[in-house]
């Protein structure tokens, strides 16, 4: 039998693929070359934020996902994904810093997100642990968090439940199909012929694109969070410095370092972020964990006595252009992308699926889909 879709990718974005498209009644194959989540999805923090991005086409792509996000949840159950609509909150250190911070929420306000501004005072009345001294911030109550790991899985049983069928440990070994068409891929576990392919393979998703015949320049950058002992609730909503968003929109390879902190549902407190261009480099940073630390005190001075119990790092899908790749592929019909998230996959996975179910099934975007084109780039980086 010949499915409908071929869904290379079984991390976040694969399954709400593959639960978009089945909800549409089309039948659809999950292939990955080793198992559910075992990418960049099994290392995520689980956000789903309009706050780290500007007004523009990522920051529509987020508002839409976080409706669709609204519907996900309803129909999976909040306990089931761990899901926490807590909020998030933005703080500067220097009183220089809060305009910059206002002015770049007031452009968010004008493209639909909710804002509240937050003075020194209300910054302890918001998060009773803070560092005393802190000019303001501003308060996104959109923002949420998910289990990762557990949303994708469930959304893949989702998709089961509609018929479709995940094939682990498969290796994409190339194509079927001539010259400028794609009729499914080869694997390492035979041929799966399909009339439509996407590629949803996150970090190695510009190596698989390769494969296919439509190279696009999707790199790794890598990541590492820190894990804190069980705590009481000291960390209420995610909590980070405006200096993130500046690291997130950075194209520079070097190590950069900005603030996060956030609880969870075991207790745990989560601390990050780094990012670094070094490729696949699994070996630990203590440069990146020091620094970290070291930010998370200066915040939080509640952690000073705080054991960590792990690290843990993954490597985010980098685009230098710092948008995804989302729909059709002009250079190989057939063949769909949704990759290129950065650190953004799991809140922009429903809305990146909806575009790839509208590609294939003809219906109306919700979500400009030009500024994702798979063919934007002049040159992919060797």
């Amino acid at each position: 039998m010949v499915a409908d879709v071929l869904v290379i990718g079984a991390g976040i974005v694969g399954a709400a693929t593959a639960a978009a498209l089945t909800a549409a009644g089309l039948t659809v194959v999950v292939v990955d070359r080793t198992g559910p989540t075992a990418g960049t999805t099994g290392s995520g923090e689980g956000n789903i934020l309009v706050s780290d991005k500007g007004a523009g086409a990522e920051l529509d792509l987020a508002l839409r996902s976080r409706v669709l996000w609204d519907g996900i949840v309803a129909e999976l159950g909040a306990e089931t994904i761990e899901a926490e609509f807590k909020g998030g909150l933005v703080v500067v250190r220097e009183p220089e810093q809060l305009a910059l911070l206002e002015t770049f929420a007031d452009g968010q306000r004008a493209s639909g997100v909710q804002v509240q501004k937050v003075g020194p005072d209300g910054l302890h009345e918001l998060e009773p642990h803070l560092a005393d001294g802190l000019p303001g911030g501003i308060l996104y109550p959109q923002d949420m968090q998910v289990q990762p790991m557990l949303t994708a899985a469930h959304l893949l049983r989702l998709a089961a439940s509609r018929g479709s069928r995940t094939i682990n440990g498969a290796e994409v070994l190339g194509p079927l199909g001539g010259p400028g068409r794609i009729t499914g891929v080869r694997t390492t576990k035979g041929d799966i012929p399909a009339r439509y392919v996407v590629n949803a393979t996150g970090t190695w998703a510009g190596e698989v694109a390769a494969k296919l015949g439509a190279p696009i320049p999707v790199l790794p950058r890598r990541g590492f969070v820190l894990v804190t002992e069980p705590l009481p609730n000291l960390v209420r909503r995610k909590v980070y410095t405006a200096d993130y968003v500046a690291n997130v929109a950075s194209g520079d390879a070097g190590l950069e370092t900005s603030l996060v902190v956030e609880g969870t549902k075991s207790g745990t407190i989560l601390i990050g972020a780094s990012r670094e261009r070094v490729g696949f480099d699994h070996r630990l940073s203590v440069t990146a964990v020091q620094r970290l630390a070291a930010q998370a005190v200066r915040l939080f001075p509640v952690l000073a006595g705080v054991d960590l119990i792990r690290t843990y790092h993954g490597f985010r899908p980098y685009c230098p252009d710092h948008l995804p790749v989302i729909g059709p592929d002009p250079r190989v019909e057939g063949l769909l992308h949704a990759c290129g998230h950065e650190g953004a996959g799991i809140g922009l996975a429903p809305a990146t699926a909806e575009l790839i179910t509208a590609a294939i099934t003809g219906a109306a975007p919700a979500v400009d889909p030009s500024h994702f084109r798979a063919d934007r780039f002049a040159e992919v980086p060797v």
